[in-house]
């Protein structure tokens, strides 16, 4: 790993001192680097594609995703959507969830193949960069179920795109931050008529070993005669948490005519990742590892073709993964000794079809099939052995299984009149030998006014458990029943603007969803955890959304973003035992109230954008008890700015950017006793040679 990371790097600084020899072929951004852009009408609202009647959807825009090319969708995700983001600390597992449920409501898919995992039924996104990303989409309660079921809070959409162009292209982004943080970004792309190649590349290496105040230790100081003088709490450093990551994209896409398309998408990540120390180990950080690996293989085929009345277009992937866990400690000689060596095998087999028919100009039928076959093997050869036992006497425990999913979906579309638009489908989900009953989904919209309109759903829907759900071995329990739920929600949307002075979006949603059989994991009195259908839980509450653009001078401009969202997620199952004191209360880290905003001021060639993001107290315990620190997490607000400057050197452009992140030193925690770092900083070289003829 460390080897292609070396590799990779002088390759990429080697790109970056050849750009110069076509710098002259063209003028880049025609001789004038400002990012102040035209501010364009707004496209009449009634004038909604077919297949979004009535959805609540979110677009991230593209200057989103491009801010920070070393974030990853994690940090996008964070600061520009009300969502809940959950982050095990730096360059740690990283999950979301829409509207108060858990991060395995959330559906993901990546260029159409969904891309959760079958063994946690979630996704990680500190391990999707950002830069790998074209087009990302939220599609919100009811209306994931247009793209996959088992989305009871939400599906995210992500996507890469061929670019229209012709000639060679190459974007290279070096990069240098705190904790010994360094990054590298390169994109090869070449077009012609017909074909489109395109080649990316990020990798990230730090030591990851920022220093906090630890609030969960605390150290006494004493007098010469041994008498208490005062306490303080200790600065610890983030141990064995260090990063090192490599990402391959290739992308190709042939247009065979203007009727059918061919595209074969690639994505390689390699990682190696410790896994940092509690804030609450007292350990040394020579006396254990504690370290995940993992290789992940995606790759999409598909094939799109337009017909006079229909569209068409088909999908096979392939999806690998191989995790390996290993936790071991020094038995007091030196000598490691292995306590837990996980390995988890993945392999997924997918193949998808669409079919979008035209009837009328404003009548559309749309049909789904979607298969998926996963093989998962999951082993621990140590977690029930003695640390000094020998390798033959180790035991090795775990579970090997198949399953064979499938999902159909038929809808019709209605715009019934030029203000009102109807949809309703059926969804039909198979895991393994069940059948989920159908699964209905009914939405509207109307125009109110050419800039106003109103939209409503109601759905049911349908999540089956996992395989470590039903199979993990201590703990798995094959007599869960699936999770299903109804929801309903109704909000408005506004869309304005004048030309080249000011643009406005905004939408107000009410959502309220009833979910039985909520699969949670609880302690058992033999020592391990297993999953339950132990919760009935309704979840409801507001998300809001506004961005706009405001020109203020012919070189000056203002856009922003910014989301809230207020979720109370209420356990109201039936009490485990006359004690139970969790019903009635708020779901474990699922925060009440979330927001976020990024505001930019432009001027020329300057940009300087801040970001902003806040997330109300977490309650660890299901009875919400905050009689002890640990209990909740606390409730915190992150403040970032970013300030860049564009350079155009005759065919070449160069941006240079600096990032502050955490700027007013925020001392804070995503989960509990995982600690995040405090300010740092971060600094990137962009150039972009400019071939394209």
């Amino acid at each position: 790993m460390t080897r292609c990371f070396s590799i990779f790097i002088v390759t990429l600084v080697l790109s970056l001192v050849t750009t110069g020899w076509a710098a002259a072929q063209n003028d880049w951004w025609n001789g004038d680097p400002t990012f102040v852009t035209p501010i364009e009408e707004s496209a009449v609202v009634a004038e909604r594609p077919l297949s979004e009647i009535g959805q609540q959807k979110t677009e991230l825009d593209s200057t989103a995703l491009a801010l920070i090319v070393s974030q990853s969708m994690a940090d996008v995700l964070a600061y520009n959507s009300a969502i809940f983001v959950k982050q095990y600390g730096r360059g740690s597992l990283a999950t979301v969830s829409f509207r108060g449920t858990a991060a395995s409501h959330t559906q993901v898919t990546w260029n159409g193949m969904k891309i959760n995992s079958p063994m946690l039924g979630m996704t990680d996104f500190s391990m999707i960069p950002s830069y790998f990303t074209d087009r990302a989409a939220l599609l919100h309660g009811s209306s994931s179920l247009s793209v996959t079921g088992g989305g009871l809070g939400g599906a995210i959409l992500l996507e890469t795109a061929p670019e229209v162009r012709e000639g060679l292209e190459l974007n290279a982004v070096l990069g240098a931050g705190s904790f010994g943080t360094w990054d590298g970004f390169l994109k090869i792309g070449y077009g012609t008529g017909r074909w489109q190649f395109n080649t990316r590349f990020a990798a990230t290496l730090s030591r990851n070993d920022f220093t906090y105040r630890n609030y969960n230790k605390k150290v006494y100081t004493f007098d010469e005669a041994g008498l208490p003088t005062g306490k303080y709490y200790p600065i610890d450093t983030n141990r064995c948490g260090s990063i090192r990551d490599l990402h391959l994209l290739q992308e190709v896409y042939y247009k065979v005519d203007n009727n059918n398309k061919l595209n074969f998408n690639f994505w390689y990540t390699g990682s190696l990742r410790g896994v940092p120390m509690l804030s609450v180990d007292y350990r040394e950080g020579t006396s254990y590892t504690n370290q995940q690996a993992e290789n992940t293989m995606r790759s999409v085929l598909g094939w799109d073709h337009t017909g006079d009345s229909y569209i068409l277009n088909s999908k096979a992937g392939w999806l690998h993964t191989r995790q390996n866990y290993d936790f071991a400690r020094d038995k007091g000689n030196g000598t490691m000794a292995a306590m837990v060596a996980s390995r988890s095998n993945i392999n997924t087999f997918h193949a998808q079809s669409e079919l979008k028919l035209f009837l009328a100009e404003h009548l559309m039928l749309n049909a789904q099939l979607a298969a998926y076959q996963h093989f998962v093997k999951s082993t621990d050869r140590n977690a029930l052995s003695s640390a000094d036992a020998s390798p033959a006497d180790k035991i090795t425990i775990g579970y090997e299984e198949a399953r064979f999913e499938t999902s159909a979906y038929m809808g019709v579309k209605w715009n019934a009149t030029s203000r009102l638009g109807l949809a309703a489908a059926l969804r039909e989900e198979l895991y393994g030998n069940s059948l989920s009953p159908l699964i209905p989904v009914i939405n509207v919209d109307y125009l109110i006014t050419n800039k106003l309109t109103a939209k409503a759903s109601a759905s049911r829907n349908f999540r089956y458990p996992t395989l470590n759900d039903l199979y993990f071995l201590p703990g798995g329990n094959p007599d869960l029943l699936p999770e299903s739920g109804y929801s309903y929600d109704a909000g408005l949307a506004f869309a304005d603007a004048r030309a080249d002075a000011w643009s406005l979006k905004a939408s107000a949603t009410w959502f309220d969803s009833y979910i039985d059989n909520w699969i949670v994991w609880i302690p058992t009195f033999k020592g391990y955890w297993t999953p339950r259908n132990v919760r009935k839980v309704h979840a409801y509450g507001i998300e809001s959304r506004a961005e706009g653009k405001l020109r203020l001078a012919d070189d000056w401009m203002a856009e922003g973003v910014g989301s809230f969202a207020w979720t109370p997620s209420i356990n109201h199952g039936d009490p485990a035992d006359w004690a139970d004191e969790a019903i009635g209360k708020q779901i474990v880290y699922v925060p009440k109230f979330s927001g976020s905003a990024v505001a930019s001021l432009l001027y020329k060639s300057y940009k300087l954008t801040y970001k902003w993001c806040w997330y109300s107290e977490r309650y660890t315990t299901s009875d919400n008890d905050m009689a002890t620190r640990i209990g909740r997490v606390l409730p915190y607000i992150m403040n970032d700015i970013v300030l860049e400057k564009r350079f155009a050197a005759g065919g070449t452009g160069i941006t240079l950017k600096l990032a502050v992140n955490n700027i007013f030193n925020e001392e804070y925690e995503s989960v509990l006793n995982r600690p995040m770092p405090g300010r740092n900083f971060e600094l990137f070289i962009e150039i972009t040679p400019h071939f394209i003829k």
